[in-house]
């Protein structure tokens, strides 16, 4: 704090200069806020009371008020703190006057960069119950002492908080939060109990997965079933919860191993006290089509009699999947053919489709590929339709991804303000149960940002070229007979998207796969240099 020299006595008093002095107050919490005279309004009374003192140098409190309840001091994303630079920056703040050094920030670096921000402005920083000069070396020293002092207080609590949460985790005790669909938290024991009416909704979401094999109709149907995520009533304020499911909260619900017995702390998973409530091996099948689908876009593993449709195929009345399936007539006579899943399940009268033979509708849809190799106009066609869905892809994996990055910095930011909360020695349970469930969340969502990207990066790279198309498949039709039906699958899976079937107006619709003729000549080309025993 640099003040002007006294007046001499006997000396005629000059002009004093007018100092124009901003009080910033913080509070790190809420908490206590709502009374009527609060900690800030005590910081402000402490600040002004000091300004007063000044009254003969000039000194005059600003009309602005610069108030931050509820903001950590680890950080510069505070409200008020942002005002009061916009008006230094204006010209209009000689004094910043803070209670103490803490309450402006408690990161050296961010206070280093503020400090340097005043100087430029030529504003002085005043502390009322610290006393120094920031215009001396001396006094620079002592206020870079006491600001390291806080910022390591303030990570050896983030620390402790970090290392009981572990500890928690590697017990299989579950350390707070909000609760998932399936349970409630035991009041008594502060433990996961099983809610059975949601349970049994989690095993039949775990079901649907599986049936569909894709997230998109999963929430469909949970949509029509008019099903919500978890719904509760936190210990204060309104009931919370309850939101329609969408593709990340089905996504974060199915590779929750809290559903499988088991707890997550960052990379490590844990047995559980609480019960399971998915089977093991249930939930390890849906990891692993979850992973698979990450990897080809939700390819189908083909069955051992070459089913080249098998998970393309849709019964458009019913808008369900055909799945293969064979008879056996004599010992050497075998039928394929695909049946409508929904049929299957509520009556052949209930669809018209029924079923089809395996072996024409096969034989039609790869006529049907090569006639797109022969006809430049359906080739051009064809790729059009595929860039469009390309670009809706990648345009949806966008906006994902923009939502998914506003969770995570809004989660980051409630850690930082959470962790400046904890006092040692005080009863920090709940606190402690909020931001373990924060990493938990972030863990989670962190890893689904990087497989979007991914995603869209695969997207976005891998269009084609009319002439590159054209010359990908003028290699389809010289090479299919010598495929194996393994290797006719998965050229088939590289090109189709999904095939539609309508057995009431007997049609059939091939979408092809945006990126497939791309990904079709280095297929082709892999297979023609193998030699055939060592092909997959």
């Amino acid at each position: 704090m640099t003040r002007p020299a006294p007046n001499p006595k006997g000396y005629p008093r000059a002009s004093v200069r007018l100092t124009r002095c901003a009080l910033y107050t913080r509070k790190s919490t809420e908490e206590g806020l709502e009374q009527e005279f609060n900690s800030l309004d005590a910081q402000r009374e402490a600040g002004e009371a000091f300004v007063r003192s000044q009254a003969g140098e000039g000194w005059v409190v600003l009309g602005t008020r610069y108030d931050d309840g509820g903001f950590t001091g680890g950080n510069t994303d505070r409200p008020g703190l942002r005002r009061l630079l916009a008006d230094i920056a204006d010209g209009k703040v000689d004094c910043v006057v803070v209670y103490k050094v803490d309450r402006l920030s408690r990161s050296l670096l961010d206070f280093a960069q503020m400090m340097h921000t005043f100087e430029h402005h030529h504003v002085a920083f005043v502390s009322v119950t610290q006393q120094f000069n920031t215009a001396s070396s001396m006094g620079r020293l002592v206020l870079n002492v006491l600001l390291s002092f806080a910022q390591f207080e303030r990570e050896i609590i983030g620390e402790r908080t970090r290392d009981k949460i572990a500890a928690t985790r590697r017990k299989g005790k579950w350390a707070g939060g909000h609760p998932v669909l399936g349970y409630d938290i035991d009041p008594n024991g502060y433990k996961l109990a099983v809610n059975p009416d949601e349970a049994e909704r989690v095993r039949q979401i775990f079901a649907l997965y599986l049936e569909h094999g894709s997230l998109l109709p999963v929430v469909a149907e949970l949509g029509r079933r008019g099903w919500r995520a978890k719904r509760w009533c936190p210990r204060s304020g309104p009931e919370r919860g309850g939101k329609p499911f969408d593709r990340t909260n089905v996504y974060n619900l199915l590779t929750n191993v809290v559903y499988a017995g088991k707890v997550r702390y960052k990379d490590e998973v844990h047995p559980g006290e609480h019960p399971a409530i998915v089977d093991p091996g249930v939930f390890e099948r849906v990891q692993d089509r979850l992973r698979r689908n990450g990897r080809t876009g939700g390819a189908p593993v083909r069955n051992q009699f070459g089913a080249l449709l098998k998970g393309l195929l849709r019964c458009t009345p019913c808008g369900a999947a055909m799945t293969p399936t064979h008879t056996t007539r004599g010992e050497n006579r075998r039928y394929r053919y695909y049946a409508c899943s929904s049929a299957q399940k509520n009556g052949h009268a209930t669809c018209p489709t029924k079923t089809v033979p395996a072996g024409p509708l096969e034989a039609f849809v790869v006529e049907r590929i090569r006639g797109v190799g022969r006809d430049p106009a359906l080739l051009h066609q064809v790729l059009a339709q595929a860039r469009s869905q390309d670009e809706a892809r990648v345009a949806a994996l966008g906006a994902e991804s923009a939502g998914l990055e506003r969770d995570l910095r809004a989660w980051h930011g409630e850690v930082r303000r959470l962790s400046t909360q904890l006092r040692p020695g005080d009863d920090n349970g709940e606190l402690v149960a909020r931001l373990a469930e924060l990493h938990e969340r972030i863990g989670a969502v962190e890893g689904r940002v990087k497989r979007v990207r991914d995603d869209i990066r695969t997207a976005t790279g891998q269009l084609v070229s009319d002439d590159d198309a054209a010359r990908a498949l003028s290699a389809f039709d010289p090479v299919w007979g010598s495929l194996t039906p393994r290797e006719q699958g998965r050229v088939i899976d590289l090109l189709v998207e999904r095939v539609d079937y309508d057995g009431a107006a007997g049609t059939v619709a091939v979408t092809f796969r945006p990126t497939g003729i791309k990904a079709l000549s280095a297929e082709l080309r892999e297979t023609e240099l193998q030699p055939r025993g060592k092909r997959a």
